[in-house]
């Protein structure tokens, strides 16, 4: 499970530091793609697979799943973690979540989620009210 929230920046090479807790769970090879709401998703190779056969049921006659499975697939990359927890991000994902320099990398339960520090800081700051979304969860089940 991730957790945490790490506050870092990137490298001039386009290489972010993956923080050593989420390395261990990540391993050396992950899959990293579009996320929602501006960010990046980081799963694991495993969690990437459970993803993959469940989005591999949606009905192809349907547009939005196949919407939703073009913008999920498009922008999945499989990326390697050098010796020092240093990964290479593909320019049309940083370009996607607007990442120039500054990151924040949180941990989403079964996925890590890497946001620009500006979004992120929006995102927290827009009026988004968890009260009442925390309501709606029992509508989930929940």
């Amino acid at each position: 499970m991730f957790i945490g929230e790490y506050q870092h920046a990137m490298d001039n090479k386009n290489r972010i530091i993956v923080p050593s807790k989420f390395r261990e769970e990540l391993g050396d090879t992950f899959v990293l793609t579009k996320g929602l709401d501006g960010c990046l998703y980081i799963y694991t190779i495993n969690e990437w697979k459970n993803l993959e056969a469940k989005l591999g049921k949606l009905p192809l006659t349907n547009r939005d799943a196949r919407a939703f499975v073009r913008f999920f697939f498009s922008g999945a990359n499989e990326i390697n973690v050098d010796k020092q927890g240093r990964a290479l991000i593909p320019q049309n994902l940083l370009e996607y979540a607007s990442i120039t320099k500054e990151i924040i990398s949180i941990g989403v339960s079964t996925r890590v989620e890497i946001w620009s520090k500006e979004k992120w800081k929006e995102y927290n700051e827009s009026d988004i009210n968890m009260d009442e979304i925390a309501e709606k969860m029992s509508e989930l089940l929940i």
